[in-house]
């Protein structure tokens, strides 16, 4: 029709649009391919966490497992057999992931023992107390990346039930030494034994309370089962306060055949169950080589561990209370067994 005039850029073309020009936009549509991983992603933490760790393994030339998780070129995993473990070799309980430490006392501690780390993290708006300061610097004597954020992140990072104080340290599975080993060594020294194994203790906390008192009370390391058992995780180390950097624990491939082995090297083993025959101040063999081995609260010792010790002990209590935790009644133990062999000293 002619003298009807046409908007502005309207087609000239009286057939329409051109065949397929829905497809112009199809590039556009599919995006820019998928989300890179988040270690790859500069901005992330976790890009951060593993520059840490490749920094850590080019100074130390330990070998990678998995995000962040190293062991040492010596180490080997608890399934690689007692042959390997007698080696001189310190074994891993379980190839889990890194473990992360939380709160300034276990922190500085872990450094100062030369745990191996891999990342030091510091909440922004930190009030840097000597502790904190001493952190800072020993991490980054040893080359340790040191890592500013958020308190959201830390919580994150440390379990939002956990206190961290504004502190976290990243650390590879902790190793263990072997229960024979560890005699040995003592042995060597002219030292007398004091040890404390677990029987069927699973909460971690106990454990960390557990090495916090052989710590305290003159004993020289712990011994785990390597089954039915908890681990040095994290919060063992907390618990511990520290103590998990000086006291040594190693693993039993079985727990009663290394308390066969002990009392064939002279050690009294002794149990602690709340059904013992024998009461704590009863004891008088609290001055000799001595593996104390403690029971679970709620089962106490299995069959086949009472069957191998040379004594059972019980703690007398207030008939209303049913039973003490298991790190308490190691903790009241100990101390009994410290001071009586104090007492001998002064003789």
């Amino acid at each position: 029709m002619a003298g009807i005039a046409r908007r502005p850029g309207a087609s000239k073309s009286k057939k329409g649009g051109k065949v397929g020009t829905g497809g112009h936009g199809k590039q556009a549509l599919e995006g820019r391919g998928p989300t890179p991983k988040a270690e790859d992603r500069p901005y992330h933490k976790a890009y951060k966490a593993k520059a840490a760790a490749e920094k850590h393994k080019q100074a130390t030339g330990a070998t990678p497992i998995r995000r962040g998780e190293f062991l040492a070129p010596t180490a080997r995993t608890a399934g690689s057999g007692g042959a390997a473990a007698r080696s001189g070799q310190r074994v891993a309980k379980a190839a889990d992931a890194s473990e992360v430490l939380s709160g300034r006392n276990s922190v500085v501690e872990a450094l100062r023992a030369k745990v191996p780390a891999t990342a030091l993290f510091i909440a922004s708006r930190i009030e840097m107390d000597e502790r904190v300061k001493e952190a800072i610097k020993l991490a980054g004597a040893r080359g340790i990346a040191v890592n500013e954020i958020t308190r959201p992140e830390m919580d994150r990072m440390t379990g939002f039930d956990s206190v961290h104080q504004g502190i976290a340290l990243s650390v590879p599975p902790y190793k263990y030494q072997h229960p024979m080993e560890m005699l040995d060594l003592i042995l060597s020294r002219g030292q007398k034994p004091l040890f404390v194994a677990l029987d069927g203790i699973t909460d971690p906390r106990n454990l960390g309370a557990i090495i916090r008192s052989v710590a305290a009370f003159g004993g020289q390391g712990v011994i785990l089962p390597q089954r039915r058992s908890t681990g040095v995780t994290a919060s063992a180390w907390k618990t511990s306060a520290g103590a998990a950097a000086r006291v040594p624990v190693a693993l039993a491939a079985n727990l009663n055949n290394t308390l066969k082995e002990f009392k064939k090297r002279g050690v009294f083993v002794v149990g602690l169950d709340g059904g013992g025959s024998m009461e704590l101040p009863d004891f008088d063999l609290a001055t000799e080589p001595l593996l104390l081995v403690v029971g679970s609260e709620g089962k106490g010792l299995s069959r086949l561990v009472t069957e191998n010790c040379d004594a059972v002990l019980s703690i007398p209590i207030a008939r209303d209370t049913e039973s003490l935790n298991a790190g308490i009644a190691a903790s009241v133990s100990l101390y009994e067994i410290s001071k009586r062999r104090a007492a001998l000293k002064r003789k």
